[in-house]
């Protein structure tokens, strides 16, 4: 089921990376994920409760890019 608030997501396991992509066009890396959370991620029948409830605000993230660069907010909030 496509997502209101994630365009697509991507995992580096070796770097324990998630690179998540939202609707808005901004990209953010999370550092520090572990593979079962990223699984979860992918299997999640609402990516955007997903990453509200298991990743947003509990690993360290810095924004890749972002389509309005003059906006400082915080995605999905």
């Amino acid at each position: 089921m496509p997502s209101s608030v994630i365009r697509r997501f991507s995992y580096d396991e070796a770097a324990r990376r998630l690179r998540l992509t939202f609707v808005s066009g901004a990209v953010y890396d999370y550092d520090d994920v572990p593979p079962e959370v990223a699984k979860g991620l992918a299997q999640a029948s609402s990516k955007g409760r997903f990453f509200g409830l298991r990743v947003r605000d509990r690993y360290p993230c810095r924004r890749v890019f972002s389509a309005r660069q003059s906006s400082d907010a915080r995605p999905g909030r």
